[in-house]
């Protein structure tokens, strides 16, 4: 198994363990993939919860030019809701991991078919 292949086991264990969400395998590697070489580097592989250029950073560059999505307070309560689920007092919450569950959110799977 590659170190893609592990990283992938690893967010769906977090998606399952501690978010409670059954993940679709498929969609969960194409988002990771889609995620690029942030998932190796150790910092950007993890999303910075409580920071607000973070959650601005994931606003703009993920839902509205990746997912196409409009600007709106829904894409904050969004990013909010899929912190809230994976555990604000989780420290190392992945970036895959939130960016699958806002693709699910949002209902954009078909960007990664």
């Amino acid at each position: 198994m590659g170190k893609r292949d592990t990283l992938i086991a690893k967010y769906a264990e977090d998606l399952q363990g501690k978010c409670g969400i059954t993940p679709d395998m498929a969609l969960l590697e194409k988002v990771t993939i889609g995620c690029g070489p942030a998932i190796y580097d150790p910092d950007a592989e993890i999303v910075a919860a409580t920071q607000k250029s973070e959650i601005d950073q994931i606003r703009r560059n993920f839902l509205i030019r990746k997912l196409g999505l409009p600007e709106g307070p829904d894409l904050e309560d969004a990013i909010d809701a899929a912190i809230e689920t994976y555990g604000r007092s989780e420290p190392r919450k992945y970036r895959a991991v939130i960016y699958y569950m806002l693709v699910r959110h949002f209902r954009k799977e078909s960007l990664y078919l």
